[in-house]
């Protein structure tokens, strides 16, 4: 048996999306952007699934622009907020998603922009309080701020910092890669700035993806090439990979609280037999329910003898799971979230992450499998 628990990395995709996606790599080989009937054929599917998208999403179709999926959709709400929105100052945390972190790094040091952290606790909560210190620096401010941590699984309350950059006439953006497809979202009534999508990680095709751009942010060109997504991403359209994200969120969004309340089940039982399993166990990242993402759990385990080869034997028993510190990832460096949050970093720290095709009896082999590496391995 093998059991795949990565899910925040990649999900499979649903065979649904893949119906959808092969009629268009068979038969709609035309350039959207040819006015011929081929062409007109494919820029209908294209704008089909953008009304969909944004039907579900509760915003208009323009503001749905096509990327290659989250990291791109990042680095575009991040250039064009200082290329055409004139911000000169980011604020964000430590433990970013490195399309965020690593982009405002590389800006900082060509001298582009000044760069805040804002404190996060040990849970990696955001401070709020001292964001509005921040902000009250009455600076051109952009705030980026990711929904959920994709290693520990702490959401951050959108709507309350989206009402806090306003009030002080910040820009916010969200990297929501990890939520998109597993929360509801109404972006009309939240207000966001921008907010990030990549198909992959709700059941849809790798290489496509989205950034939503409030309608009032008037901006350019991210990639020049073409008058393409409205001039504003060049570059002929991945159309069949456009067609794989809408039919993804469709499947996403016919259930979304079913999805919710199976897979948490599902973490909350696991959560229940590792602490039954294990005396000396935590979970990094925030565990309330209301509070964190439900697909994703991160846990810290016991010392053992063999904790560099951990995620490699749980790989050889059938179980699929990604890691945290240098110790059992064989990193040469370990996680920047569990740093950032002052985890123990000579402990083996795993992340298990939950699809809504995870069954309990996968999560049962899996903890089996767990439990029989450390039964001989503890220090």
């Amino acid at each position: 048996m093998r059991v795949y628990l990565d899910n925040a990395a990649t999900t499979p995709v649903a065979p649904e999306v893949v119906e959808a996606m092969l009629p268009i790599l068979k038969d709609n080989f035309g350039n959207p952007s040819s006015t011929h009937f081929f062409g007109r054929n494919a820029k209908a599917l294209i704008e089909t699934s953008r009304r969909s998208i944004a039907a579900h999403l509760k915003c208009q179709t323009s503001e749905i622009i096509f990327t290659s999926g989250g990291t791109e959709a990042d680095n575009m709400a991040i250039y064009t907020s200082i290329h055409e929105l004139g911000v000169k100052r980011i604020i964000t945390t430590t433990i970013e998603h490195h399309a965020v972190g690593h982009t405002v790094e590389g800006l900082l040091k060509d001298g582009l922009i000044e760069l805040t952290y804002v404190k996060i606790d040990a849970k990696g909560h955001v401070d709020l309080a001292d964001l509005e210190r921040l902000l009250q620096e009455n600076k051109p401010t952009l705030v980026s701020l990711m929904h959920a941590n994709n290693e520990i699984a702490t959401l951050l309350p959108l709507k309350k910092v989206v009402n806090l950059c306003h009030q002080y006439n910040a820009y916010f953006h969200s990297d929501t890669v990890q939520t998109m497809g597993h929360y509801l979202f109404d972006l009309t009534d939240l207000g966001v700035d921008f907010i990030t999508c990549a198909a992959h990680k709700f059941h849809g095709p790798k290489g496509i993806g989205f950034l939503y751009i409030n309608k009032k942010n008037k901006v350019g060109a991210f990639i020049h090439g073409g008058a393409q997504e409205r001039g504003l991403r060049g570059g002929t359209e991945n159309i069949y990979g456009i067609v794989g994200l809408a039919k993804a969120m469709d499947l996403a969004y016919e259930d979304v609280e079913g999805h919710q309340k199976h897979v948490q089940s599902l973490k909350t039982y696991m959560m229940e037999q590792l602490n039954e399993a294990f005396d000396d166990i935590y979970f990094h990242g925030e565990t309330d329910p209301e509070r964190s993402l439900y697909t994703v759990l991160n846990v810290c385990f016991p010392k053992t003898a063999k904790a560099g080869m951990l995620l490699f034997t749980l790989d050889l028993k059938g179980v699929a799971v990604s890691g945290g510190s240098a110790c059992s990832s064989g990193a040469a460096k370990g996680s920047h979230v569990l740093e950032g949050i002052l985890a123990d970093m000579n402990r083996p720290n795993v992340r298990f992450s939950f699809s809504r095709y995870t069954t309990k009896e996968e999560i049962d082999f899996a903890l089996k499998q767990v439990v029989s590496v450390f039964e001989k391995n503890l220090v």
